[in-house]
């Protein structure tokens, strides 16, 4: 009787290991998005609601609930508010560690979204390290600013567009005017008030062999119609550039 009752509890045992399934991650009742941050993120992420001022934002996570006021009298003054929020705008927001009734930083997901430009400025090509002399009636026709654009979209994905040798390892390499090099980015994120933009060798769009890509941005100054990024040393400038209806999916 007593084996009988052991081989019972065995059976049962095994049967509840043998049907127990992985943890899934649990999305709130109330969650209003599906959005996941990356893993180490500690920024919020949500959208502004009526009542947001020059001082106050009125911010409703995603996870859902009641919306959070934070204080950003401290944020604006340090020039860490990057874009104006506006009602139904998708927001990322950093806490002061030391009070978290007080934003740190704010980026208006929103602003970033869309297709940012600037003009790239050609060098002339060196041979043998050394400048060919080239008539200036040539230099005016062959260095040309050409437009660069950088797409941020809504999914997350990105593109990096470019032209001439830029676009393909040694294209045009006989051309005199060089123009600078680009990262061709497939996704970006925000990550910790910055922006990841991230380049998918996958994709073939990297010219280092298997190895993706990943930039770090410093996000400067984000406006309706400008936004300026800083990697590493260098500051780079773009003005948003509003698509038509030609030019949406080229």
């Amino acid at each position: 009787m007593k084996k009988m009752l052991l081989f019972a509890i065995i059976a049962v045992l095994i049967a509840a290991c043998g049907s127990k399934q992985p943890k899934k991650d649990i999305v709130p009742k109330d969650a209003i998005s599906m959005y996941k941050s990356m893993p180490g993120d500690s920024a919020l992420y949500g959208l502004a609601c009526d009542g947001c001022t020059d001082s106050i934002l009125v911010f409703l996570p995603y996870s859902g609930g009641d919306p959070d006021t934070f204080d950003i009298i401290n944020c604006r003054q340090q020039h860490r508010l990057y874009g104006r929020p506006h009602i139904g705008d998708a927001l990322a927001v950093m806490l002061n560690p030391e009070n978290h009734k007080e934003a740190s930083c704010v980026i208006n997901i929103g602003t970033l979204v869309g297709q940012w430009c600037y003009m790239a400025e050609p060098t002339l090509r060196t041979i043998d390290g050394r400048t060919p002399p080239v008539p200036d009636s040539i230099l005016k026709k062959i260095m040309i600013p050409v437009e660069y654009s950088l797409k941020l979209k809504a999914d997350y994905t990105a593109t990096m567009r470019g032209n001439r040798n830029n676009m393909g390892k040694n294209r045009n390499a006989q051309s005199l005017a060089v123009y600078p090099e680009i990262h061709r980015y497939t996704d970006w994120y925000p990550f910790n008030g910055r922006l990841i933009l991230h380049a998918d060798t996958i994709a073939g769009f990297t010219q280092e062999g298997d190895k993706p890509i990943t930039d770090t941005a410093e996000i400067v100054l984000l406006r309706r119609d400008t936004l300026i990024l800083r990697i590493g040393d260098k500051e780079q400038s773009y003005y948003r550039k509003i698509e038509t209806e030609n030019t949406i999916g080229q």
